[in-house]
Formats: structure tokens, C-alpha cells, sequence
């Protein structure tokens, strides 16, 4: 079995929800993908419900490039939780893009992978926004503020950080399993004050404090209460910013690294739900 090219890219979690304003922010985390093109079927499984894949194909026709002229198929390793708002889609298409890149020999942009992935993502269903800002975190890293109405990935770019540093923060994720239903645009519309103190601070670089409001409006425009519980926990229990990521039903908490005691007592207290799975990992800076 050969492989005709391979991409990785990584996952994340929400700073700003593009659809509360149209301005949207991820985080890049440590929480890795790989995609290989081989020339013949590979033993593990593939799981790809939404058919991202055939959309990516697709979408790098349309702007203009050509597919390897063997046959091939896809191989995805992936660390992230899917449907849960960790950013999954965005990076296995980034991934996707980067791995047609080595196998035809293509060498584009990281705008123009952004471009194409946000395409792939609409035609596919599984964005409705585009994910402009997912995709550039699950590429480079760090987070960008990007404007979802610019006319393209590159002129969307209002504002981009490293991040915090990975080093001083423990990032742990509460996973809920599978969001049943993604909310439509009009479900944040009555919760905007909240995006606008997250854009607020992201424009002031607190990307925490940002993660934080965003959350609060995420719970609002998908009334979810049980989220609002476990997002409170987390800070009676010591954690610096928490919210929910993308369109739930993930929980990203911060604390400082330096205070083992405080991870420890999170630790302890989502370990008493026997419905959530624990992931712990780091930002990856840009």
C-alpha cells in the first residue's frame, strides 16, 4: 500500500460563535488529526457520515485544481471528539487539502486551504458559517479573528494571536457525546450582548475572558441548561475561563497549570458523571 500524500491539522475550541455577529474566533488545541490518500483501501474503517470527503473533492475542483489521476481513497486518523463543537470537520478537511497538496504536487496559500475548506464544509452541511476561523486555527494555530462576510479567507483576517502561552494553561474538555441538532442562525440573535462582550474582548487580547461570554451566549441560542450547570462548576471549582466550544456540546475549561490542587479538584468533580468523558490537553500556539 502506498500513500500518495498525507496532512494533519489540529483541533480546537471557540472563542467567538461566527454566527453571533459575524465575527468568529477558535483556539487551536492539541487534539490532532492525520489524512492520508492511498492507493488502495485502508484496514481501518472509514467514518465519514456527512460525506466531507467527496465535499472536499469537490470544492478543490471548483477553485480550479485536479485531482490525483490514480485511483485513490481516504485514510483519517483523528483525536477529536466529532459533533461535539471541537472543531473536527475543520481539520479533517484542512488535513484533507494538505494531503491532495502533496499528492499532486499543488503548493497553495494557507488562505487559499481555507478558501477551499469552507467551501467543502458548506457543500457538506456541516458549517453554517463557513468555519473561516476553524479552519485557520486547525492550519496555523493560535486564533484568528476573521469577518465570516469578507469575500475571501485572506481579506477576512481582522485580528490574530499565539494564543495563551501552552505551557501556563491545563485546557480540560468535558465531552457530552454528539450534539443532536445544530442551531440555526436566528437561535443567537437574542443572545448578542454576550458575543459582543466576547468580540469586545478579544479586540483587548483576553481571548479567555472572550471564551468565557461565548459560552454564556452558546448556552442561551442553544438552551442548554445542563451546560450552564457544568460551565458554573467548573469556576466554583478554581477553573480561570470555561465554556461551551463551536455548537455544543463540549466544555472547555481552563486553569492555570501551575495549580495541580485545582486540576486535581476538576478532575475529581467531572469524574462523578458517568454520561461525560474527560480529555485533557494544551493550546497549541501558533
Amino acid at each position: 500500500m502506498a500513500v500518495l500524500g498525507t496532512g494533519t491539522a489540529n483541533g480546537g475550541c471557540s472563542l467567538l460563535h461566527a454566527a453571533g455577529l459575524g465575527y468568529g474566533a477558535s483556539l487551536a488545541l492539541d487534539l490532532p488529526v492525520k489524512v492520508r490518500l492511498l492507493d488502495k483501501p485502508s484496514k481501518r474503517e472509514l467514518s465519514d457520515e456527512d460525506n466531507l470527503l467527496t465535499s472536499v473533492e469537490k470544492s478543490w475542483e471548483k477553485f480550479g485544481h485536479t485531482l490525483p489521476t490514480v485511483e485513490f481513497y481516504w485514510s483519517v486518523n483523528s483525536k477529536i471528539p466529532q459533533r461535539q463543537g471541537l472543531k473536527s470537520s475543520s481539520a479533517v478537511a484542512v488535513a484533507a487539502i494538505l494531503a491532495l497538496c502533496e499528492a499532486t504536487g499543488n503548493e497553495l496559500e494557507n488562505h487559499q486551504i481555507v478558501d477551499i475548506a469552507a467551501d467543502a464544509q458548506l457543500s457538506a452541511g456541516v458549517s453554517i458559517t463557513g468555519s473561516y476561523d476553524d479552519s485557520w486555527a486547525a492550519l496555523e494555530g493560535g486564533w484568528k479573528l476573521v469577518d465570516i462576510n469578507a469575500e475571501s479567507a485572506a481579506q477576512g483576517v481582522l485580528l490574530e494571536s499565539p494564543g495563551p502561552n501552552s505551557d501556563e494553561w491545563n485546557v480540560m474538555i468535558i465531552c457530552r457525546g454528539a450534539r443532536e441538532k445544530r442551531p440555526v442562525p436566528d437561535d443567537f440573535v437574542p443572545h448578542q450582548q454576550a458575543f459582543a462582550q466576547s468580540l469586545n474582548a478579544l479586540q483587548e487580547g483576553n481571548d479567555l475572558v472572550a471564551l468565557t461570554w461565548n459560552g454564556r451566549g452558546v448556552i442561551g441560542a442553544l438552551n442548554d441548561p445542563r451546560g450552564r450547570r457544568l460551565t458554573n462548576d467548573a469556576f466554583v471549582n478554581g477553573a480561570r475561563a470555561a465554556g461551551i466550544s463551536g455548537s455544543g456540546t463540549a466544555i472547555a475549561i481552563f486553569s492555570p497549570s501551575i495549580s495541580k490542587p485545582t486540576i486535581e479538584r476538576l478532575r475529581a468533580w467531572y469524574q462523578r458523571f458517568d454520561d461525560v468523558e474527560i480529555i485533557e490537553t494544551k493550546v497549541f500556539n501558533s
